[in-house]
């Protein structure tokens, strides 16, 4: 009887759960196909490394019709909150939603994400893009995100009070691609303030225009709000969000050398069009990683990785012509990427409030595709004065049923965390 209550509390669980709208079972939607690939919303060409960069939109099978009319509903009581003056609130309308693929080049698909289109029932010809901010569609991000939060956590983060906005938490995220890990983390996250550097302006340009990401996160070289004051659609929609997302063009080893903040969490997820992560954010000499090194919290500072890791299958040796080697993914480099941050980014272990204090790094394999990711901590909290594979796992285990409900995850993280997980020495 025990067992059989136990299950149903978990089945019951599982049926709540909200609909993940970005599950991998839906990729065929995105992927396109030969009979049909999509239609073309946007085109332009880079000078900054990415080639040819397009975004194709796709239709998108989530949410059904019947959830429509809440959704307007919603967007009606925004109005009313951003505008309590106006006597005539607006009605929304919305026509539907889409998948929208950034590529690099025609080939590579560079970030996906979900978008709403809707418009004001006054202006029909007022159409406005809004990314769904609860949709992670690539499972990497889902890996980086489930893997990341845990390790925050587990170096003794109080991110509980951070989600309900009690605290401030502090994130950079490098290379922006579509924009919906930081989308996702300010919208779980009520205290995260992130910043967001991209060096391409086509990207962020492809991301406003054709992918729904917030206008009003964009920064000036100097600091400012590149729009001072966001117009009324941008309020409806992210009022509370977009305030706390700053978007920088900007070299990465450039910003994190010139700016002097503290970040709790840093994510970082840097492809050019070639699909090269460059040696200079990986190289233990580079002035980027010793940048990075000094804008990290000392305590709890914890760094998050995306490496393609399909080339490790392979066997690189000396017979590999140099050319043929540069048309290879950066798969082959994990191990070095991997210790070069480790080693930059981890000093001697440290004990504070009784505990022992231990900077740590390990990659965890990414499910469906030839992603890592790697993750480097400082201030992992245990007990134990041995820190192995199983105790990390289970740490991170530890915190992730508690971080799943309180953020309202519509996936689970354990998949991820459970993946291949192996320490970097």
């Amino acid at each position: 009887m025990y067992v059989y209550r136990s299950m149903r509390r978990f089945c019951t669980a599982i049926r709540r759960r909200i609909e993940d709208e970005g599950d991998w079972s839906y990729y065929t939607e995105w992927w396109g196909t030969e009979q049909d690939k999509g239609h073309q919303v946007l085109r332009s060409t880079s000078n900054r490394g990415n080639g040819v960069v397009s975004v194709v939109a796709h239709p998108s099978s989530k949410p059904d019709v019947v959830y429509w009319a809440e959704t307007e509903r919603w967007l009606e009581r925004r109005c009313g909150e951003v505008q309590p003056v106006n006597k005539q609130t607006q009605r929304f309308k919305v026509l539907g939603y889409e998948w929208r693929v950034l590529h690099f080049n025609d080939v590579t698909r560079q970030s996906i994400v979900k978008v709403m289109a809707t418009c004001m029932e006054s202006k029909p010809s007022s159409l406005c893009l809004m990314q769904q901010p609860h949709c992670l569609a690539t499972p990497y991000l889902k890996s980086m995100v489930s893997v990341g939060l845990p390790t925050v956590v587990s170096c003794g983060y109080d991110l509980v009070s951070a989600v309900h906005g009690k605290r401030t938490m502090n994130i950079l995220c490098i290379g922006h691609g579509g924009g919906s890990l930081p989308l996702f983390l300010a919208s779980k996250i009520q205290g995260a303030v992130v910043h967001i550097v991209e060096i391409d302006p086509v990207v962020i340009s492809a991301s406003i225009q054709a992918m729904g990401f917030p206008g009003f996160s964009v920064m000036t070289p100097s600091g400012e709000r590149a729009v001072s004051k966001p117009d009324t659609i941008d309020e409806v929609m992210w009022k509370g969000i977009h305030e706390r997302l700053s978007l920088y063009e900007s070299d990465a080893e450039k910003f994190v050398l010139e700016n002097n903040n503290l970040y709790d969490m840093v994510f970082i997820d840097a492809y050019d069009g070639d699909d090269i992560f460059h040696q200079k954010l990986w190289d233990s000499n580079s002035p980027f990683l010793k940048g990075l090194n000094d804008r990290l919290h000392p305590e709890h500072g914890t760094v998050v990785v995306n490496l393609h890791s399909d080339a490790e299958l392979l066997n690189p040796n000396e017979s590999v012509s140099y050319f043929h080697q540069q048309l290879l993914p950066m798969g082959m480099y994990i191990s070095a990427i991997s210790q070069a941050y480790k080693d930059v980014l981890i000093g001697n272990g440290s004990s504070y409030d009784g505990k022992t204090s231990s900077g740590l790094g390990f990659n965890v394999s990414v499910p469906w595709i030839c992603n890592t990711s790697l993750v480097v901590c400082r201030g992992f909290q245990t007990s134990s004065e041995y820190i192995d594979r199983d105790l990390v796992m289970n740490t991170l285990i530890s915190k992730t049923l508690e971080l799943e409900h309180v953020l309202k995850l519509p996936f689970s993280c354990l998949p991820y965390i459970q993946r291949g997980l192996t320490l970097v020495h």
